[in-house]
């Protein structure tokens, strides 16, 4: 019974799915027919909107275009009014605003390139052609702003001025150098600072830099160039004739006396060292300022600027270089070649671009004629020395002119040893201290030989090695206390040392020989034996000789010249060691036979013969090699 309910039951159910099912059918395909009904009439809504829409986006366009051109027309418009104030401003002229005149060409540089861009604007041409005309006569009144404000800042610098630029050691009013050696003065140069003088004032160089570059954009640049060329090359000039430059030519250089040449080749030396690192290192700091972005005018206008300047300073280094040599001229040489040597790396620096090419090399040409001159004097002193056949008179036998002229020479020589040493090494790969120690030797050994033959002048060999002795004595005490020792070494100083010596004993054998064998008791002309056995003749004959011969050596002998003290001391000591004794011997042993003579009891005076006392030939002697003048004028030389 329970079976049969429980299947109704689920017929039941399985009837009312089914009748759902076809119920859910029927809407499904009822809503598929009205939505293919919304499509069809989208369709058809979408077909009869297409040329509303056309219209609609044509419509757009339109407002988009009309913006466009309204637009460009503003920016136009916008031109137009910036070149009409741009004109207002050139027409002006640059003198009461420059900088608005300088904005005032760069919107019209603008505005030009702006039409030019748009040359369908029909007025464009006309407009182009305005602004042309415009920048014209702008540019032109810029030039004339860049010379007027070019000139008026543009001034000759006072000596006074550039006097201050210098380190306290170079300034003309400075004294504290004055006890300097050279070669102090040259060490205290390298750390000796030099302050470029102020040429134009800082404030003025944006505006003028500002001027150039406009002239250079217009093509202006020759205009530029020789407007900055004139004026500067002008200025700088003057200062220089203010300073006391002149151009001198090798006929004028050889007219002038030799105390006049040497102030000028001084200030010569002076001259480069201001304009080189004064002058024309300031030329070269504003026109780089001036001229920056210009690069391609920068150099030729600098070498333009600085050519005459440098030729005339050069010119006269070249005529003193090429002009006859003298022994004189050796040191001044050797300064003008220093200071080039000394400003080679500024010159260098200042003129190294290829537009200056021609300065640099004209400098260093200079430099190495100089350096030759120098090696080629050096050739003729040591000839003029050797061959110095001057006649000044030396009666006294004391250092010769020649003598202290030549080691002066050496002694100036060494005081430029580190310049030496330079100038050999422009021509001579050797060591170059070696060849000093050559020169000096030769310069020397050639004052030997002369000084060998001026003493065959003296008829009294005793004079003769009076003189030798003097010389050579001079020579090594001046070697000795100058640089000269230190290249020429002990042993030279050693070797002369004993040459003085020899000198001396010859003059001590020459000059005394001959009084000490009168005073003799031994050996030939001598009386040997006993005093009693000697008679009084011979003892008076000798008293009278020695008299007569002592006398004649102190009269001449005193005006005979020992300069050196300490010299003088030891040869009068010399002389004193071997006289007195003897003298005193002789006295002891053969006056006793004057004093007991039958002479006395005729009235006769011993002392006639013993005429001095040990004491007055000590006295006496002491009074040699004084250089004095007696009233009896005769000379025994």
């Amino acid at each position: 019974m329970g079976v049969p309910k429980a299947m109704d039951a689920l017929r039941q159910r399985a009837a009312t799915v089914k009748e759902s099912l076809h119920k859910s059918q029927t809407i499904t395909d009822n809503m598929v027919n009205i939505l293919g009904s919304f499509d069809y009439r989208l369709s058809a809504l979408e077909t009869a909107m297409r040329p509303t829409q056309i219209r609609t986006h044509s419509i757009r366009r339109a407002h988009e275009n009309i913006d466009k051109t309204l637009k460009s027309a503003e920016v136009i418009l916008g031109q137009f009014d910036l070149t009409r104030k741009a004109e207002a401003k050139i027409l002006r002229g640059p003198h009461e605003d420059l900088e608005s005149y300088l904005e005032a060409i760069d919107q019209l540089r603008s505005n030009i390139k702006f039409f030019s861009n748009n040359q369908s604007f029909k007025s464009s041409n006309g407009v182009l052609n305005q602004c042309n005309n415009l920048l014209g006569k702008a540019i032109s009144k810029l030039e004339e702003e860049f010379r007027q404000l070019l000139k008026n800042y543009s001034q000759p610098v006072e000596p006074d001025r550039l006097f201050d630029c210098l380190p306290n050691s170079l300034r003309p009013s400075d004294e504290n150098d004055g006890g300097k050696s050279h070669s102090e003065q040259q060490k205290s140069l390298q750390t000796a600072v030099f302050k470029p003088p102020t040429l134009i004032p800082p404030r003025v160089l944006p505006l003028l830099h500002d001027l150039a570059q406009q002239m250079a954009l217009a093509g202006h640049q020759q205009q530029l160039f020789r407007i900055y060329r004139d004026i500067r090359s002008s200025v700088l000039e003057q200062s220089l004739r203010k300073l006391g430059v002149e151009r001198l030519s090798k006929e004028d250089v050889q007219k002038m006396p030799w105390e006049v040449l040497e102030a000028k080749i001084g200030n010569w030396i002076h001259h480069m060292r201001i304009a080189v690192k004064l002058l024309f290192a300031g030329e070269r700091k504003i026109c780089d300022q001036i001229l920056e972005g210009v690069n391609t005018l920068r150099d030729p206008i600098f070498a333009e600027v600085t050519a005459n300047s440098v030729s005339v300073l050069l010119s006269f280094g070249e005529a003193i270089a090429k002009s006859r040599r003298s022994p004189e001229k050796l040191f001044v040489l050797l300064d003008m070649y220093e200071i080039m040597r000394e400003l080679q790396s500024e010159i260098h620096y200042l003129f190294g671009s290829k537009a200056c090419m021609e300065m640099r090399e004209a400098s260093i040409s200079l430099t190495k004629r100089l350096a030759q001159t120098a090696q080629e004097t050096f050739g003729d002193f040591e000839e003029a020395v050797e061959k110095d056949a001057t006649k000044t008179a030396v009666f006294d036998g004391t250092v010769h002119p020649l003598t202290s002229y030549v080691i002066n020479y050496v002694k100036f020589l060494f005081d430029y040893q580190t310049t030496l040493k330079l100038l050999f090494e422009e021509f001579d790969e050797g060591n170059p201290a070696a060849k000093l120690e050559a020169v000096t030797t030769r310069i020397i050994m050639a004052l030997h030989n002369n000084l060998d033959g001026k003493s065959r002048q003296y008829k009294d060999p005793a004079l003769t090695q009076l003189f030798l002795m003097n010389n050579v004595h001079y020579i090594v005490r001046s070697v000795r206390r100058s640089e000269a020792k230190e290249v020429l070494g002990d042993d030279w100083v050693q070797i002369h040392r004993r040459i003085v010596q020899q000198h001396a004993n010859q003059y001590k054998r020459v000059s005394w020989a001959k009084i000490l064998q009168c005073l003799s008791v031994q050996g030939p002309g001598g009386f040997g034996g006993d005093s009693t056995s000697v008679s009084r003749a011979m003892i008076k004959d000798r008293f009278k000789i020695f008299n007569t011969q002592f006398e004649e050596l102190h009269h001449r002998q005193s005006q005979w010249t020992v300069p050196d003290s300490e010299l003088r001391e030891s040869l009068r000591l010399a002389v004193a060691e071997v006289l007195l004794p003897a003298y005193r011997s002789f006295i002891r042993r053969f006056g006793q036979v004057l004093h007991i003579s039958p002479m006395i009891e005729n009235g006769k005076n011993p002392q006639k013969y013993i005429r001095y006392s040990t004491e007055d030939l000590e006295r006496m002697l002491n009074e040699f090699f004084e250089g004095k003048q007696w009233n009896d004028q005769r000379r025994y030389n």
